[in-house]
Parts: C-alpha cells; structure tokens; sequence
C-alpha cells in the first residue's frame, strides 16, 4: 500500500474518530487562562458591632457602609488608596456582586498587565469573607469577572482562578471556627497575602491544605491598611520573590506608622 492511500484510509477511517474523541473529551481551559495576571482581594469591612476589635470611631467601624470604613472607603482603605495611586489604574465599581459583598472594584497595572479584584464584605460576613478567602486560595469558586471601562473588555478567571488572593481585616480566627476547611482543588501555584493581625500563627493550618504559598503574612498586631497590600503587590508584578515582597511591605508600614523598619520587618513573614 502507497503512502498515499495508506493516508487516505487514515483520514477517512481514524481521523473523524480522533476529532470526535477530541471534541467530547476536550478539558476544559485552566482557570489560569487571563488575559494577564489576576488578584482577588477579600476585604472583611471593619465593623465595631460583630467583630471582635479594639473599638474605632464609629463613622470608620460600620461594618455596612464601606463609603466611610476603614479598611475600604478611608483615606488608607483598599477602594480610595488604589485609586490615588498611579500605577493602577480604576477600570469599574459595581454593588452586591456576590452574596455577602457590598461592593467590587476592578484595577489595572498597564505596565504589569496586572487586574485587581477587591470585594469589600459586610461586616457582619466575616466569617463568609474568611471562608471565600481560603475557597480562592485552593482553586475552588473560580467566578467570571466583567472588567471595562468605555473603550475596554476583558473577561476574567477571578476568585479561585486568580494568581495571587488577599485577605484584608480583622483576624477571625480569633474568633470563631470555620465549618470546613477548603483543600487543594487543583495543582496551580497560588500565592496568598494575609494582612490580619498575628495570620501567620492562626491561618497556618487552613492554608497549607489550600495549597496556596504565602507570599506575606504577619507574626503580630497590624493595622491591615491598604499601603502595605500596594507595596506588596507592585513588588510581585515587578517578578520580585518573598522576601523583597517582604522588605517593601515593611518598609511601606513603617512609612506610615513610623514603628521602626526592624520592627516593621519581624512583624512580616514570608513562607512557611
């Protein structure tokens, strides 16, 4: 049999069968498949009446209204800082994204071709942020993301498709226990921020069955502001490791706290 017919009856035989086999069995596109790098910022919205906190003014410690709250809508919260820097650029804001979520902003890195998804949580849904929190650090609750603005589209994997998640707020841990702990959907190399008071010591366990790396955590008390979350993330989309990611938040915190950058430092931690 020529080559030529040997080809023919491949094609006219095995081919169509092979395609099919293809089409019916063909795995679904990784979550990591964005059109840049992803974050998802989880924010627990400060809140004096169901958290178990030091006691701040009331304007910033309501826990259902992040206009005014600390770790959001204040000078140093996640929404108002990212949008006074000028290496992220605002792309959207939208309400009650997600059960639980007040609000959702989308940024952007141009230079990085980094997005930011920051949810702000109700107060009272902590424990609901600290579960999302460690569902997106294992790969679980991948959620669809519409970032645009008027001349712009993109789709995004975000939650437990991004590439780095973060969790901003008081440590609930402290506090309460999870009913269940999220374990390792899927083998991607996530990388995790906890910036909560003492994280590293009370979120140890559950991340390790996530799966997910920590990039930067914390050894102490900490005012979870937004200058640190910022400085920690330009270091990352510059492709620098854990312990530059390290320095720069301390130096971030130390910056506006004026604690020492010694002190500052032995506050942060970076992997295990």
């Amino acid at each position: 049999m020529t080559s030529q017919i040997k080809w023919t009856f491949f094609a006219a035989v095995f081919l169509p069968l092979i395609l099919a086999g293809a089409a019916q069995g063909q795995p679904t596109p990784p979550a990591s498949r964005n059109p840049g790098k992803v974050v998802h910022v989880v924010v627990a919205l400060c809140d004096n009446q169901y958290q178990g906190i030091v006691p701040v003014p009331a304007r910033i410690g309501n826990g259902d209204d992040p206009a005014n709250n600390l770790y959001w809508g204040a000078a140093y919260g996640v929404r108002t800082f990212f949008r006074k820097s000028k290496e992220w650029r605002f792309l959207s804001e939208t309400k009650n994204p997600a059960p639980g979520v007040l609000e959702r902003v989308i940024f952007r890195n141009d230079q990085r071709n980094v997005f930011l998804v920051a949810d702000a949580y109700r107060g009272r849904e902590i424990q609901r942020a600290t579960l999302d929190f460690l569902k997106f650090a294992a790969g679980q609750s991948v959620q669809k993301v519409e970032a645009r603005t008027a001349a712009e589209r993109w789709t995004l994997q975000a939650g437990g498709g991004a590439d780095l998640v973060a969790y901003v707020g008081h440590d609930g841990l402290m506090d309460f226990s999870l009913p269940e702990i999220p374990r390792r959907a899927d083998a991607r190399g996530r990388q995790a921020i906890l910036l909560a008071c003492a994280s590293k010591n009370y979120f140890q366990g559950p991340l390790r069955q996530t799966g997910a790396h920590p990039l930067l955590w914390t050894t102490g008390l900490m005012a979870p502001e937004a200058y640190v979350l910022k400085a920690a993330l330009d270091a990352w989309s510059r492709g620098e490791g854990g312990e530059a990611v390290r320095q720069r938040a301390a130096e971030a915190y130390h910056k506006y706290q004026k604690c020492g950058l010694s002190a500052a430092r032995r506050l942060f931690a970076t992997g295990w």
